[in-house]
């Protein structure tokens, strides 16, 4: 088989568009230019990904945080779900969906070590409950979720109640972030009696008394990062922090301080005790005492602007360095308030992401992951290399994304070499999608079956087969010499519809087929040579219900060879088992045709006329596109219905094409 280095169609001016973009990103991320005191921003980071699901701060530290990565994904609707969850043995990552109203009123959900609880979208919430971390927990993330409502009514101070959102007593490496926390009794978070690696960024703490709470304990071993938070309408522990070994804040934002005319316990930042706390590049409005410390503290504060502030502005000590820990992006203080209000709390893009190998061993690990019936997408990301091995996404679990880590599709290769002599059609085929709504990104796959090699009757050989409906492929490369690529349905009359832009597929015979609506746009599709001087290969094999007015659509794209010319058709019907029903619908048009096209293009298949097919062009271009009798073309008015949003909408009006 033929391996080409480089499969990538290239796109005018794309490297213009990328820098471009990139640009605008980091003017979003940066704020504007000269408006701050801030300290200058580290260069290590050109661009920030507000919503990366991998910790950073001291939860990245000593190992790392990965909450319940490398177990099953579960989704919960009701507190008794996500109790038996979260208190497992097992490593599990726990989505919570809707609103889960805890009973009895401020009861405790146990969260045991190694798991990972996100908000599904950004309506996840948990009412009149508290996530407790026990002594000993560890490997703890809780994302996107809202926490709220177990105040209790005419009792401000909470005194004789310990309602808190979230509190941990001795638990390490956990991540608190992108949650938001209202209206709790005691402690919207508290995290106590010597806990350790902890990160809490991105959170939203509003409409409280006692915020956010860290010590209870004499010993000075906690190791906190606290950035990107905002903080509305409290009153005091924002945080307040009692001997900490090092506590980090940067890029935090406080404001509308709920009673400033406490003369003590109406506060923003408090290093107590022992506490080495350092301020950086954070934004103080309207609040009394932003940042103080006890005589036995230290703090040092840099680069952090104050508008309308009273009070202690403490600063005393050398504290620590955090770059002598880890590396981080300071934004200028001028752009927090706008970065915090618009990226903090629960977010609707916060989903789940599988990883392989780092979590799951293989792609079918992380596959086997996903629930049955998924309604969420859930993200596989799948690091370079070479994985060979079989890849199947059953119809039970939709809403999956693959997708390739790599800096070019051909970096992360999912690869077999099985032929249909050994297991038919649908058997060789290196992967198989049988699940609606799947994605994959910046992928190869390739089945390495070398026909010349050997002497078989089923020389067929996928490298993908799909029979779902809603599938995208996105900068996607397909191997193979006969029968690559497959896009199929469940049976002959229900229609699944398949997109693919920027894809190159190779093949020799009847290798792109089946009976999907099938859009090619923006691709290359190169016809392997067999080395005959008269006929080479077919590179399509449509079997399109007759009642489906859309079969394949190849737009925009590219078909090369480097078989000889007038070797080679475009096209032949194929009628499985010689059903009657199945017409090939095949257009191919505003595409550049090699030298290798026949003149007489299209051919008959098993006894089928290619003229009882709906074969036709439009608009093609190249050595091979010259018209003749043997090949139909396509009128203007009939081709303004046939676009790629005809062949796409369905009932549904599904419309991938238009996001991009």
């Amino acid at each position: 088989m033929t391996h080409f280095r480089s499969k990538r169609l290239p796109r005018p001016g794309h490297g213009k568009v990328v820098a471009a973009v990139l640009g605008l990103v980091a003017a979003l991320s940066l704020g504007a230019a000269g408006e701050t005191q801030a300290a200058d921003a580290h260069p290590a980071r050109a661009s920030v990904d507000r919503f990366d699901d991998r910790p950073h701060g001291f939860a990245s530290l000593a190992g790392g945080t990965t909450g319940g990565a490398g177990g099953k994904v579960v989704t919960v609707t009701d507190p008794a779900s996500l109790a038996r969850y979260a208190a497992a043995e097992e490593p599990y990552v726990i989505r919570v969906s809707g609103t889960l109203a805890v009973e009895p009123f401020g009861a405790n959900i146990v969260v045991a070590s190694d798991k990972t609880i996100v908000g599904v979208g950004d309506t996840g919430e948990i009412v009149h409950g508290e996530l407790h971390l026990d002594p000993g927990t560890s490997n703890v993330i809780i994302r996107n979720l809202t926490i709220r409502d177990s105040a209790v009514e005419g009792n401000w101070d909470c005194k004789d109640t310990d309602f808190d959102g979230i509190q941990m007593d001795t638990a390490h490496h956990v991540w608190i972030d992108h949650n938001r926390f209202s209206n709790i009794c005691d402690g919207q978070l508290d995290i106590r009696k010597d806990s350790e690696y902890v990160t809490v960024s991105y959170n939203r703490f509003e409409n409280n008394n006692k915020t956010f709470g860290l010590g209870w304990t004499s010993n000075v071993r906690t190791q906190i990062t606290i950035d990107h938070n905002w903080f509305a309408h409290t009153k005091q522990r924002n945080p307040s922090v009692d001997n900490a070994a090092y506590a980090h804040l940067y890029n935090n934002y406080l404001t509308a301080q709920v009673d400033p005319g406490d003369p003590v316990w109406t506060y923003g930042n408090w290093s107590r005790g022992r506490t080495r706390m350092v301020i950086e590049n954070s934004y103080y409005r309207d609040v009394q005492h932003p940042y103080q410390a006890d005589a036995t503290a230290e703090l040092v504060q840099r680069g952090s602007i104050l508008k309308n502030t009273t009070g202690r502005h403490d600063e005393w000590g050398a504290a620590f360095d955090p770059r002598d820990f880890y590396d981080y992006r300071l934004d200028p203080a001028a752009a927090v308030p706008a970065l915090v209000k618009r990226f903090s709390g629960p977010h609707k893009q916060i989903g789940v992401t599988l990883r392989v190998p780092a979590e799951y061993p293989t792609v079918q690990a992380a596959v086997d992951a996903v629930p049955d019936a998924n309604a969420v997408p859930v993200t596989i990301e799948i690091a370079p290399g070479t994985y060979r091995a079989k890849v199947l996404i059953p119809a039970t679990k939709p809403n999956i994304v693959l997708r390739g880590t790599g800096r070019d599709r051909s970096d992360t290769v999912i690869v077999y070499d099985t032929p249909a002599e050994y297991g038919g059609s649908t058997g060789s085929a290196t992967v198989r999608i049988a699940a609606n709504d799947v994605t994959a990104r910046n992928l190869t796959f390739s089945n390495d079956f070398d026909e010349a090699a050997v002497d078989l009757k089923g020389e067929q050989a996928l490298a993908m087969k799909t029979t779902g409906d809603r599938i995208v492929f996105e900068d996607t490369a397909f191997l193979g010499n006969q029968d690559t690529l497959m896009t199929d349905s469940p049976k002959l009359d229900v229609i699944s519809r398949v997109y693919l832009r920027d894809a190159y597929i190779e093949g020799d015979v009847d290798f792109v087929y089946g009976r999907a609506t099938t859009v090619i746009e923006h691709s290359v599709i190169r016809a392997l040579s067999r080395g005959s001087d008269t006929n080479n290969g077919y590179i399509t094999a449509a079997s399109t219900w007759t009642g489906n007015p859309y079969g394949f659509l190849i737009t925009r794209s590219r078909i090369v060879s480097d078989a000889p010319a007038g070797t080679f058709h475009l096209g032949r019907p194929w009628h499985p088992g010689g059903e009657p029903a199945a017409v090939a619908q095949v257009l191919i048009r505003d595409t550049e045709l090699p030298a290798a096209v026949k003149a007489a293009p299209w051919t008959d298949m098993s006894g089928f006329s290619w003229k009882d097919a709906r074969l036709a062009e439009y608009r093609n271009r190249g050595a091979g596109a010259a018209v003749t009798a043997d090949r139909p073309q396509l009128s203007d008015a009939a081709a303004r219905s046939y676009t790629v949003t005809d062949y796409l909408k369905g009932a549904d009006g599904w419309a991938p094409h238009a996001r991009r």
